[in-house]
């Protein structure tokens, strides 16, 4: 047994912190105990409870520790060859009766780089199926399409973190890291020691509002009002950078012409934001040299989320913060490889690195990596709700690898449905999840501890998981998963299961894309705490911003960006490498004419906004001590003993109109379905609004009540508003 301590990552979100794993003496519960790391830079040691916790999904008692196959309706324990072999079968015979679009795959956030990029590989080359994405189309793609349109690239911060205290002013909208990544917080803490401010934009008074020098609450739904009323102030004040605007971007008159037509009173009308607050804060993001706008998942999940990414982009492009030192617009990604997980293939319209599928360069070269025909590649498929939504009609047998969308999906009640109508679904995860509950077949796979792979953060930081402990018996990797089903599906080349094997082939494959990882090793990532992409293999190159294989359309993401010893964030970097790009933009953005691109938008009502029947509007979120889905966090008797279940968070006026009473149930009432769940009230929260955490099956389901409107480029759900009615749970008080 291993004795010293492997240093790590968190397995939850995107920050991944840096920890320690020592083993704990034979006969304690957990396997292994988490110790801190303070050397890894984003965290600097802290953890918050989640991850301090993390090993006690490690336990037998609490995770899958055998296939499982469906026998008269029920779930009975299975050898791994009668699992894979049932899996091949059901895929084969669906791929051959209905053809291979009829075979579905759905992914994960949280899979390793090189699990979703073999996961993609595996649908594209063994399949032959055009059908797949993963549930980080709910996280992060309303950012991405907005940063593709206004720089040429995503990658949701384009500077490291350790910037945010260096700026003058942060803008953070729709994000409450307090409680989503704790440890990220003393980030907004230093900024402010320092002599910065913060400006928090959030409907509800949350823990991170609380350390605000300014607090905006306006309706949910509303900030894109809210972005173009504070350039028009700009404009109307004198404070944009002409000479910035003239010099590196383009597009401005049309973005300049939209937002005049949003002035303050207007907009204080649609988004209950008064025009002195409006001002104040033009003035605290305009005065000093440096600012950022930071957005997350509440300006993101919306209908109109691109266009609402777009316009704080705008304001930010006006007053000339984009690729200038502390400067800036980024996105706060949620899960733990949202960033990576989306650059190497399991989207439905992407290849490695970030190429477009449908660009015939990108299939040509990704084709020659992995050895096949690049006419045989099918072409882009449906956004991951669409795909959800298409179950049981044209799709009919699924494989679905980290994910849960029984309680994650938007219109869940009716996603679950669907699930239960497909033919065969086959499952692969580490406990038994309310997903997992509904599959033909269920697969017990490694999780962080018990592997290597890479992961991609917030920052764009490449990162080593070590594996630290020796699977049970009777569990497998993922990779393994995908090796024997391809070898069973008849390809039995090409699907390695050691992840540095996989890595290596990522690296060709990504090789002069966007996201290039080809200049990164699993021995730069031990001993370099990370490398940013992009990270080309010829040290003489700059990252390429655009998809060409041939950099005819690319060019300097990076310019002067990422050559310095203190960038490197400690190690020592291999003689003649690429050094990594921790700051995008500095001398060009990543589009064909280097200059980053304004986008006129104007604000749109919500997809289905409050009526007579549904005049409240509802509002979800996360909460500190549990993520995503809860499939795993719920395990955690920790955990569940500080947030055991969903609530209703309303104000006091609203609950004295519809008779709530602290504590008691409350039914939340959309044209999707009900919920309940006890009353929690609160001043905290707009009189307008309610607001329930997304974290639990049940009754308590928020998602059986979202709405599933998607944004027309990124396709992302309207998961943060839709019209509810509350109503008391009769029978109660």
């Amino acid at each position: 047994m291993q004795t010293t301590a492997t240093p790590t990552h968190c397995p939850y979100c995107a920050l991944q912190c840096g920890m320690n794993l020592t083993p704990t003496p034979d006969g304690g519960g957990s396997p292994v105990e988490v110790t801190e790391r303070p050397d890894f830079p984003v965290n600097r040691g802290a953890l918050c409870g989640k991850g301090r916790t993390a090993p006690a999904l490690l336990s037998p008692g609490v995770r899958l520790t055998s296939p499982l196959i469906r026998r008269a309706g029920v779930l009975e324990p299975a050898g791994w060859d009668e699992a894979l072999d049932r899996i091949a079968e059901e895929l084969a015979r669906t791929r051959t009766e209905h053809g291979p679009d009829a075979c579905g795959v759905f992914g994960g956030g949280g899979l390793t780089n090189e699990k979703a990029y073999t996961l993609g590989k595996f649908a594209r080359v063994v399949l032959g199926t055009s059908q797949i994405d993963y549930n980080g189309r709910f996280c992060m793609s309303s950012a991405a399409a907005g940063g593709i349109k206004a720089f040429g690239l995503d990658r949701g911060l384009p500077f490291p973190l350790e910037d945010i205290p260096r700026t003058g002013c942060v803008v953070l909208v729709g994000s409450n890291l307090a409680e989503t990544m704790p440890p990220a917080l003393r980030y907004l803490t230093e900024l402010r020691e320092n002599g910065g401010t913060l400006v928090v934009i959030d409907p509800r008074r949350t823990r991170t509002a609380e350390q605000a020098d300014l607090h905006l609450a306006p309706r949910p739904g509303t900030d894109l009002a809210l972005a173009l009323g504070l350039l028009h102030l700009v404009v109307a004040e004198g404070r944009t950078d002409e000479a910035y605007i003239q010099e590196r971007t383009s597009g401005w008159e049309e973005a300049r012409a939209a937002a005049m037509a949003h002035w303050p009173e207007y907009v204080e009308r649609i988004t209950g934001v008064s025009v002195p607050q409006l001002r104040e804060t033009v003035r605290m993001f305009c005065e000093p040299e440096s600012a950022m706008v930071l957005t997350a998942r509440g300006p993101e999940q919306h209908s109109k989320g691109t266009d609402t990414v777009g316009a704080w982009i705008n304001l930010c492009l006006a007053t000339g913060r984009p690729g200038r030192p502390f400067s800036g617009y980024g996105c706060l990604t949620g899960q733990g490889n949202g960033q990576g997980g989306r650059e190497h293939g399991q989207k439905a319209d992407q290849l490695p690195g970030y190429r477009k599928l449908d660009d015939p360069a990108a299939r040509r070269h990704v084709a020659e990596v992995w050895g096949v025909d690049p006419d045989s590649l099918p072409g882009p498929g449906r956004s991951a709700y669409e795909l959800l939504d298409a179950m049981g009609t044209d799709i009919r047998a699924l494989l679905l690898m980290a994910s849960n969308p029984v309680v994650s999906a938007p219109r869940a009640a009716h996603v679950e449905e669907r699930l239960k109508s497909l033919d065969f679904l086959a499952v692969a995860d580490v406990v038994l999840s309310e997903t997992a509950e509904l599959a033909d077949v269920v697969l017990p796979v490694t999780q962080w501890a018990e592997e290597s792979g890479t992961t991609t953060n917030l920052e764009g930081r490449v990162l080593l998981r070590r594996q630290a402990i020796t699977p049970p018996e009777g569990v497998h990797s993922d990779l393994h998963v995908m090796h024997e089903l391809a070898d069973r599906l008849g390809v039995e080349k090409g699907f390695p299961t050691d992840p540095e094997e996989v890595f290596e082939e990522l690296r060709r494959a990504s090789a002069g894309g966007p996201a290039d990882y080809s200049g990164i090793t699993y021995r730069r990532l031990a001993e370099e705490n990370g490398v940013f992409w992009p990270c080309p293999a010829d040290s003489s190159a700059e990252g390429s911003g655009s998809g060409s294989v041939d950099g005819s359309a690319g060019g300097s993401t990076s310019g002067s960006a990422g050559g310095s010893a203190e960038d490197r964030e400690g190690g020592v970097q291999e003689p003649g490498a690429h050094p990594g790009t921790p700051r995008l933009f500095l001398d060009r953005f990543a589009t064909p004419d280097g200059r980053a691109r304004f986008v006129a938008v104007n604000h749109r009502p919500l997809a289905e906004e409050p009526d007579e029947e549904y005049p409240v509007l509802l509002t979800t979120g996360r909460v500190v001590s549990q993520y995503q889905s809860g499939a795993q966090t719920r395990r955690v008797d920790e955990l569940n003993a500080a947030a055991p279940g969903s609530f209703v968070e309303l104000h006091p006026r609203l609950a004295e109109r519809v008779g709530a009473v602290e504590g008691e149930p409350l039914a939340v009432v959309s044209r999707r379905g009900r919920a309940v769940a006890p009353a929690r009230i609160t001043t905290s929260i707009r009189p307008d609004t309610v607001f329930m955490p997304f974290h639990w099956p049940g009754e308590g389901r928020a998602n059986t009540l979202t709405n599933p409107a998607l944004d027309p480029t990124s396709r992302m759900p309207e998961f943060k508003a839709c019209a509810v009615r509350v109503e008391r749970v009769e029978g109660v008080g």
